[in-house]
């Protein structure tokens, strides 16, 4: 390796290293990384201001922020915990039928809305009613940061990697759905069943205060309807034009943006207001990784990797990919599977470059990247927002808790995965 490989790698790996201490926030982690890899490259040579700013991937960072003001008028409206009382009151106080619904409509919710977000919304919510009821809300709350990890894998919107994927790859939103979302409906349902075994104790109970739930008003937390209405109909526009997006020829950034600034004309919302539940953070976050990934990609770091997997591509191609989703799964269980997936992208371009048909690549790495967050509690934000808010309540969630449910529920849908992946891999080629 050249001097330039050298200091971009090491810089890389210990701006990895750094955000996984969590001894720095993570945005704070990824700025420096970027500074200093751009202060690297213009030294030495490899790296320069423009090609920084090319690296970062604006489309990436639209698609997140038009979803990101959509999200935050919604929420402001009252619409999720409504939803979520709702759901919790069909179950009367049955902690299994609890488990199984507040699971599905974060899964649901997270399919067309990013897991963080999703998280955000239900679980406060989630706990608010196992403490009226008198249950544990663990299983409920390992149900909702794994499954909405494993259903937002089904969609370009549902989970952050997949965003960048898509925009790096050029995949649709129908593309997501047609190639991931069948794999990961076998692989929810057998995560849930999983978690079923895991939790059968705690789910076995029964609460004694089934009428404290039914007297909760779900529509007490409405607290604009007029504006819900508006801003619910916009979000289905969007979605509707994101599968319509490849006959359209615009990108989903230009979509979401589009709705995002429709909404915005037509609630008229306090616009400061709205803007300060941004979560600024996470995009300067995202922009910050794709400088230091482009150092890499600059100083030719990504192209020995790319090499080395164009080799093994060339033996077998299905074998790359499979290795691809577990490495993946494997690493984004240590780390967040955010910045490992920004990392992964060059390289998977890089063996385009050199005649490979990467197309099932990118599949393997959204599979892995997607599954593999549930191995541990940094794997993904969510995982890390889940465990943060649990602590507030008498039984918060453990490493040792997270290791029995979420290690398995990852192992178990990686092979999944691995499976279908096998069964369908000429037509994941060809399409």
């Amino acid at each position: 390796m050249t001097l330039a490989q050298i200091v971009a790698a090491g810089i890389f790996v210990t701006t990895f290293v750094v955000i996984l201490s969590e001894r720095l926030h993570r945005t704070i982690a990824a700025l420096v990384g970027a500074v200093v890899m751009l202060i690297a490259g213009m030294a030495l040579g490899f790296y320069s201001q423009e090609q920084a700013l090319a690296a970062i991937d604006f489309n990436t960072l639209i698609l997140l922020l038009g979803m990101m003001i959509l999200v935050r008028m919604l929420q402001h409206t009252g619409f999720f915990q409504y939803m979520a009382i709702k759901v919790a009151q069909r179950t009367r106080g049955n902690s299994l039928a609890l488990f199984v619904a507040l699971g599905s409509l974060t899964t649901l919710l997270s399919m067309f809305l990013d897991n963080v977000t999703t998280v955000v919304l239900i679980v406060p919510v989630t706990i608010l009613i196992a403490e009226i009821l008198g249950i544990s809300p663990v299983p409920m709350l390992m149900a909702e940061a794994l499954l909405s990890n494993t259903g937002g894998v089904a969609t370009l919107v549902g989970d952050p990697p997949n965003v960048v994927i898509g925009s790096a790859a050029g995949f649709s939103f129908i593309s997501f759905l047609t190639h991931l979302a069948p794999l990961v409906l076998v692989a929810w349902l057998v995560a849930l069943f999983v978690l079923r075994f895991v939790f059968r104790r705690e789910l076995g109970a029964r609460s004694a205060n089934v009428e404290a739930l039914a007297q909760l008003d779900a529509n007490a937390g409405l607290t604009d309807r007029t504006a819900m209405r508006k801003i619910l109909i916009v979000l289905g526009a969007v979605i509707v034009l994101f599968f319509l997006q490849g006959a359209l020829l615009v990108t989903p950034g230009f979509i979401a943006l589009a709705g995002a600034t429709a909404a915005l004309l037509w609630v008229r919302p306090n616009v400061d207001e709205t803007l300060r539940r941004i979560e600024w953070g996470v995009l300067l976050f995202f922009a910050a990784l794709f400088v230091a990934a482009g150092g890499l990609e600059a100083s030719g770091v990504l192209r020995t990797i790319a090499d080395g997997m164009a080799e093994l591509a060339g033996a077998s191609l299905l074998g790359a990919s499979l290795v691809m989703l577990w490495v993946a799964a494997l690493l984004s269980a240590i780390v967040d599977n955010i910045p490992f997936t920004i990392a992964m992208i060059p390289v998977i371009e890089q063996l385009g470059f050199l005649g490979i048909n990467s197309t099932p690549l990118w599949w393997a790495l959204a599979l892995g990247a997607g599954f593999g967050g549930n191995g541990t509690p940094i794997g993904s934000t969510a995982n890390v927002v889940t465990v943060a808010l649990s602590e507030k309540t008498r039984t918060p969630i453990t490493i040792r808790v997270w290791v029995r449910s979420g290690l398995p529920v990852m192992l178990v849908t990686c092979t999944v995965a691995s499976l279908l992946f096998i069964l369908f891999f000429g037509w994941m080629q060809t399409h």
